[in-house]
């Protein structure tokens, strides 16, 4: 390595976040938050680290893209047999991470996990590309595979199957809806004195405080 990593230092600078003046909903502030974002950072606003466990209670994580965004919380799309589906059936809970280095924001999510309705799946499947509505028939998320050739080969088979046809939603791929119990937002601030302003949902009523850098 030629780099020292332990001598890597970046300055966080942004505006002021005062418990004071946020809304009483996370999701408000949420809101503003993401629609700053995707302006700074383009089409990788929406990116966020998902975390789930295992039946063990062993963490996992990855990055998958946000999708929408309601009352009731934050949905994204997958394969439900893909690994993150399968940790989500046993263990429905997961944990959220959005990073937005342009802005030095950070948020956090932790809440329960549903899977969205058939309907709202449809919805948003035709929505997509037909080469991506393709690939969730194509990807058998998760599994060993021999080659990239396993792979062209079943997009050739899939593409003869459904050429001049409308494609359908695999019943394997969907939404899921993170609904939060606890939302984080984090300002970054010079000498590491950052503000940190937590939501918590309690007994049905969010409550927000500062927390200490």
């Amino acid at each position: 390595m030629t780099r020292k990593i332990a001598d890597i230092r970046r300055d966080y600078e942004g505006g002021q976040l005062d418990e004071s003046a946020t809304p009483d909903e996370p999701m408000v502030l949420f809101d503003e938050w993401l629609t700053l974002a995707l302006d700074a950072e383009g089409d990788d606003g929406n990116a966020m680290t998902l975390a789930t466990a295992d039946s063990q209670g062993l963490p996992h994580a990855r990055i998958v893209l946000l999708k929408g965004v309601d009352d009731q919380g934050l949905v994204f799309y997958t394969n439900y047999h893909s690994h993150k589906g399968s940790e989500l059936t046993n263990v429905p809970h997961a944990a959220l991470v959005f990073w937005w280095p342009s802005l030095s924001r950070q948020v956090r999510v932790e809440g329960r996990v549903e899977q969205v309705t058939p309907a709202e799946s449809d919805a948003y499947f035709a929505t997509r590309p037909r080469a991506n509505q393709l690939g969730a028939w194509v990807a058998t998320q998760s599994v060993v595979i021999p080659d990239r050739t396993w792979l062209a080969e079943r997009e050739q088979r899939f593409e003869h199957a459904y050429e001049d046809q409308k494609i359908p939603r695999p019943i394997h791929w969907g939404g899921y809806r993170v609904i939060p119990d606890m939302i984080e937002f984090w300002q970054g601030q010079p000498s590491r004195l950052h503000d940190r302003v937590r939501y918590e949902r309690r007994d049905g009523t969010w409550q927000h405080f500062r927390l200490a850098p």
